[in-house]
């Protein structure tokens, strides 16, 4: 078993659909509290509503900066996506990192692994089950579902720093998870949906 001696040797990484909303507001939070942490999307691409449900704003993961998208939405209608908030959105993302990534795009490894999304869980316990394992090191994959708006994702987000200060108060992760997990779930404070947890190898 691996002893973490400091929160900051954890490797956190959180991960939504499309590396916008949900793991962004957590990215920020936990950044900004000395995590080690990065996020990703999992999804075919970064989908943004549009002004009608069939016609959302599609974008390329890596190769896509915020702020092309930024200036993208724009010149589309500057008013109706400040109105809607994504454009307050994708300039907090700019300032935290260049583009959204994919997460099935990364060769980084990481201690733990939070998905905000079911859908988003399992798309990323599929990739790390199909990928050639190397190293053989473990990785803890959590599942805590947040809806994807920007009040839920900043209260989302204070459930995710909740819960990777529990984990980053550990000895040892690997042997305490479980424990943690279950007083996480329990918190008479804080409603949380859908957690579910599993064990990947690199």
């Amino acid at each position: 078993m691996t002893i973490r001696e400091d929160f900051s040797t954890i490797r956190f990484a959180v991960s939504c659909s499309s590396n916008m909303n949900r793991s962004m507001e957590a990215h920020l939070m936990l950044s900004q509290r000395g995590f080690n942490v990065e996020s990703y999307g999992s999804g075919n691409q970064v989908k943004l509503p549009g002004k009608s449900a069939d016609t959302p704003n599609c974008y390329e993961f890596e190769t896509t900066t915020y702020d092309f998208i930024y200036n993208d939405l724009i010149q589309k209608d500057k008013s109706y996506y400040t109105q809607n908030g994504l454009l307050n959105m994708i300039d907090r993302n700019r300032r935290i990192k260049e583009a959204p990534q994919k997460f099935q795009l990364t060769n980084k490894e990481f201690d733990v692994i939070i998905c905000l999304e079911e859908r988003v869980y399992d798309q990323v316990v599929d990739h790390l089950h199909s990928r050639p394992e190397k190293s053989g090191n473990p990785v803890h994959v959590i599942n805590v579902d947040i809806v994807d708006n920007a009040e839920e994702a900043t209260v989302g987000a204070f459930a995710i720093l909740d819960l990777c200060s529990r984990l980053s108060q550990c000895d040892d992760l690997d042997a305490e998870i479980d424990d943690v997990l279950g007083e996480f779930e329990a918190n008479p404070n804080r409603k949380v949906n859908n957690l579910l947890h599993t064990i990947c190898f690199y």
